[in-house]
């Protein structure tokens, strides 16, 4: 079957969303159907959103499970044949989906098909040089991979690998960050395409899908596990050694900066700590266990 709009479901995993994800919702067609998983575990959301969209179900995840397992959760709730994974700080610029749409009509297999984010300085997917591969302003072009806030999956293609069993399609021992990458690393290696749609735009907001109320916790947490999923992937696809010695400078320039900082910065010195302690845990093959601490108000919930 080929893609349309009644055979694609959009995947939203939140976390303290509120302040953002309307603007996600309304940018995209109420002809889709939208599910959210929500790691914050909040009713009031739940029925907030839900009574305010009727193309929305918001599944509440009973805990943070991070963007991996979130999507899984979600994914695992897909009846159709396509699911898109959106962050809620991204919003489709007019006929983002349609754009998509279009262009996968001229093209063979796929595993991944994505839009293009708005931020040129920060393009949401690699090239491989090594195959030659290059930006196209028109056509869709293939890529390495592309980054986890926006991609269509064609579940109905991934789903007879056998990578990809009970319908985990993301690795859910990354919390956050790099499990785009290596999901993205293991669908090539199953000789499925990646393809960017360069007339498919989006708007990423970038650091905005929680609430900022709550900056201070998110800025801890994106460190500790950016040095943490760092480490994995490289030990998962590369060896322990190369992950150790990968990121080792980084750790030193860590334990610098928390010196550095110690007497007159502690926000700066609690960061870099942060950083520190996921590349160690990281090290000893504890899995990414730090959580932010945000608790929901009695009224919120």
């Amino acid at each position: 079957m080929s893609i349309s709009i009644q055979n694609i479901t959009i995947v939203i995993v939140t976390f303290f969303s509120d302040e953002i994800i309307d603007q996600c919702i309304q940018s995209i067609s109420k002809k889709i159907k939208i599910i959210i998983v929500d790691n914050s575990n909040n009713k009031k959301f739940k029925d907030n959103i839900e009574k305010k969209y009727k193309n929305v179900q918001c599944i509440l995840s009973q805990a943070n499970l991070g963007m991996g397992a979130g999507n899984n959760l979600g994914l695992k709730l897909v009846k159709t044949d396509y699911a898109f994974i959106l962050n809620p700080d991204v919003i489709l610029k007019d006929k983002a989906i349609d754009q998509i749409l279009k262009a996968s009509k001229n093209i063979g297999k796929f595993g991944i098909l994505a839009p293009i984010s708005n931020k040129n300085d920060y393009p949401n997917y690699k090239l491989d040089q090594k195959l030659d591969q290059h930006y196209d302003d028109f056509s869709a072009f293939k890529v390495k991979s592309v980054d986890g806030y926006a991609m269509l999956l064609n579940l109905k293609r991934l789903k007879k690998l056998n990578i990809f069993k009970n319908k985990n399609f993301f690795d859910e021992n990354f919390f956050m960050y790099l499990e785009n990458d290596d999901f993205c690393k293991r669908v090539l290696e199953k000789n499925e395409n990646i393809y960017i749609i360069p007339k498919s735009k989006i708007d990423h907001l970038g650091g905005r899908a929680v609430n900022k109320k709550y900056q201070h916790q998110i800025e801890l947490s994106r460190n500790w596990h950016w040095i943490w999923s760092r480490f994995y992937f490289n030990k998962k696809h590369f060896g322990y050694f190369f992950a150790l010695f990968n990121g080792l400078p980084i750790f030193l320039s860590a334990l610098f900066k928390i010196i550095f900082y110690l007497t007159f910065n502690k926000r700066k010195k609690d960061i870099y700590l942060h950083r520190a302690l996921g590349f160690l845990n990281a090290v000893f093959g504890r899995n990414a266990h730090f959580r932010p601490e945000i608790k929901i108000n009695v009224q919120e919930n």
